[in-house]
């Protein structure tokens, strides 16, 4: 969608079925058929909050719609449904959804994978699914809806109140992290909340260490 100068904020791209998909760092994103792969494209203005916070605008709006769409995930699984720094849906300790922000000038793309219906095999991570709760076709509008709510707050908000929000349905705060800033760069700490543009608060023992880029493990 960055490339299409004929797309416009508010344009969804939804596909059935992907053969490249990717997550941060280049990751490969497994894409089976019945899960939900979908972007949508937001052309930042003038006055707009921290283009980096628009990933908690982002992360809210995907479990809003998770929610919806299988509202006692929780309760049947025995396992809370939790936003994970920087941009994972946990059901437990498993990955539920993911989030890409790729961003081309003044245009940023979301992208959304979310297990609908199948929890692939990783080779770092454990996954889970919704088992069916809602086809493709049916999460595509409860999403949209959702984002667009989502970012038109986003915008008239001030960004501690969205991270605030976004902090609210997170793991929670004094939990053990392990952020891998780089290929073998790595810090541990206790999570301390989020900063208002969108930032990671890690309690170490020599401090509180703001840490804007990176993968966290639980």
């Amino acid at each position: 969608m960055l490339g299409d100068h004929s797309a416009v904020e508010g344009d969804w791209l939804v596909a059935l079925e992907q053969s490249g998909g990717k997550g941060r760092q280049g990751r490969a994103w497994v894409s089976p058929r019945g899960n939900f792969f979908g972007s949508t494209l937001v052309e930042l203005q003038p006055g707009d909050p921290p283009a980096p916070s628009l990933s908690l605008a982002a992360g809210l709006a995907l479990i809003e719609a998770v929610d919806v769409a299988a509202p006692n995930l929780s309760q049947t699984a025995g396992l809370p449904l939790m936003l994970k720094w920087p941009n994972d849906l946990l059901l437990g300790p498993d990955k539920l959804a993911g989030i890409l922000l790729e961003r081309s000038g003044e245009r940023v793309v979301a992208g959304f994978g979310v297990n609908l219906a199948f929890a692939p095999r990783m080779p770092d991570r454990t996954a889970a699914s919704l088992r069916g709760a809602a086809s493709p076709q049916a999460f595509a509008p409860l999403l949209a809806a959702s984002f667009a709510r989502l970012l038109a707050l986003w915008r008239a908000s001030e960004p501690a109140a969205v991270a605030q929000a976004w902090q609210m349905r997170a793991h929670p705060v004094g939990a053990l992290l392990t952020v891998h800033i780089g290929a073998d760069d790595r810090v541990s700490g206790r999570f301390d909340g989020i900063e208002p543009d969108g930032a990671l608060r890690l309690r170490t023992d020599e401090g509180v260490e703001i840490v804007r880029a990176g993968d966290v493990a639980l």
